[in-house]
């Protein structure tokens, strides 16, 4: 895959390791100190991050440890994990919430505004989010820039950081766990959702019929299949998860306007 020893290879890949163990670590601090607080944080969240972390990690540090090209079905794996299952699970592990429950207040006053921003907004918004992950899947393969990530680390760990910020911008646009003060309306979430399912399918077919250059015809077709039946159980799950909140933000509309007291000749009263 990469030109490089393997102590320089080891040393590279704890290097590269290093951003998702202190994600963990933070984490796990924050977890602590809400404990601490008497505020218990729900070990499914816990369990989620650090299987988000484990997942996006390996898959981005691990193959830096093999001197030769892994094949592309190894890499279609790594593309499932950092871009799609790994994001769902950094998502629904609510990480945003737990900060703002266990930082100082300034700190997490500071996160507000950032959350509230406008381009925070842009970047959000499910459609700038899903241009970023999907066009970044046509992009690579489209392109001459898989052959390039097989040849640099610089380029390989570039792909796989954009592929994990893409997949979890477009995840937490799509199905946001944690507080957003610009949620899109469901609707809009789900037609975007599709749309993007469509789009990477399509990719897949395409690469099923003309693999990346260097790939043979066996080996492109496997990592097609793998992408487009392993990318549909992921979009199953999230597409799970985004009708169970739209049926629970339902839910929640229905009781307010029963809740609300009725107007009678303009004076309120109880139904």
């Amino acid at each position: 895959m990469h030109d490089h020893g393997t102590t320089g290879s080891w040393g590279i890949t704890l290097l590269f390791a290093a951003p998702f163990v202190l994600a963990a670590l933070l984490y796990g601090g924050g977890v602590v100190v809400e404990t601490r607080r008497g505020r218990p944080w729900p070990w499914p969240r816990t369990l989620a991050w650090l299987a988000g972390v484990a997942m996006a990690g390996i898959a981005t540090a691990g193959p830096l440890i093999v001197p030769v090209d892994p094949g592309f079905v190894a890499h279609m794996w790594t593309h499932l994990l950092v871009g799609m299952v790994a994001p769902v699970l950094l998502v629904v592990a609510c990480p945003v919430t737990l900060a703002l429950r266990s930082l100082h207040v300034r700190r997490a006053r500071q996160i507000s505004r950032v959350l509230n921003s406008g381009p925070a907004r842009v970047i959000a918004h499910p459609i700038t989010a899903a241009i970023l992950s999907v066009g970044g899947m046509w992009l690579l393969y489209a392109t001459d820039l898989y052959g390039m990530m097989l040849q640099s680390l610089l380029v390989h760990l570039a792909v796989m950081t954009h592929f994990l910020v893409a997949g979890v911008l477009f995840t937490a646009a799509v199905i946001p766990c944690d507080p957003s003060p610009h949620r899109a309306p469901y609707p809009m979430r789900m037609v975007v959702l599709v749309v993007a399912l469509a789009a990477h399918n399509i990719l897949a077919k395409v690469i099923y019929a003309s693999p990346p250059a260097g790939t043979t015809s066996a080996d492109g077709q496997s990592g097609a299949l793998l992408m487009y039946y392993g990318g549909d159980i992921v979009d199953a799950v999230i597409i799970t998860v985004l009708c169970a909140q739209w049926y629970r933000a339902a839910g929640r509309r229905m009781l307010r306007s029963r809740a609300a007291p009725l107007v009678v000749d303009g004076v309120a009263g109880a139904p």
